[in-house]
């Protein structure tokens, strides 16, 4: 009886190990993974959904006097892309991107330049923080930082301090260093930050949605 006793105990304490430990591994898992099933149909899709997503919110783009680069929708588009997918296919849907206006594909923001012309451009920069910025924000949502508004905040914002880790320098090949922060930085910290904010609401909205 005893024995008994014990081993359906034993049973239980596995079976409930057993549930806690995939409850840990899913609540690990980006928001789209979390949403459809993990094969790779599923995740080449969903790459191309990101790469459509990203190539759209280019065409969101303002013109800024003095400035090199336009303000677009991209940086909300990378922010959200990197969340909901995830490190590594979030740099992966951002390489592709890049990969798809580098051989003329009309994915980046209308301009003077064309393909690889624009990606060793002024904006090559931008691209190459966009992966980085995909792959912090990626990395910390999978650590649970895009279930709260707050700690989403946290996320984006180090996903926009990223982008422009790599951008800034990489503008000084093109513009007087003492004209970078006046003309490529502070104009678009307001814009930077309404999309933050959209970004860091965004992902814990669609976290109470899925769990409905």
């Amino acid at each position: 009886m005893t024995t008994h006793v014990v081993r359906h105990r034993s049973d239980a304490d596995r079976t409930r190990l057993s549930w806690y430990c995939g409850r840990v591994h899913a609540s690990a898992r980006p928001l789209a993974l979390a949403l459809v099933p993990d094969r790779l149909l599923s995740r080449a899709l969903l790459v191309l959904g990101g790469t459509l997503l990203l190539a759209l919110s280019a065409q969101l783009a303002i013109p800024l006097p003095g400035s090199l680069v336009p303000v677009t929708g991209q940086t909300f588009a990378v922010l959200l892309v990197g969340a909901a997918l995830g490190a590594r296919l979030g740099v992966g849907t951002v390489l592709l991107y890049i990969a798809e206006g580098a051989v003329g594909l009309p994915v980046f923001a209308p301009g003077a330049t064309v393909g690889l012309a624009r990606v060793v451009g002024p904006s090559g920069g931008y691209f190459a923080g966009f992966v980085l910025a995909a792959y912090v924000v990626g990395f910390l949502a999978e650590r649970g930082l895009d279930r709260r508004p707050w700690t989403a905040a946290l996320a984006m914002l180090a996903g926009e301090v990223a982008i422009y880790v790599v951008a800034l320098p990489w503008l000084a090949r093109f513009l007087p260093a003492e004209r970078i922060i006046g003309a490529q930085l502070l104009p678009f910290i307001p814009g930077d930050l309404y999309k933050l904010a959209l970004a860091a609401l965004a992902l814990p909205i669609a976290w109470r949605i899925a769990r409905a």
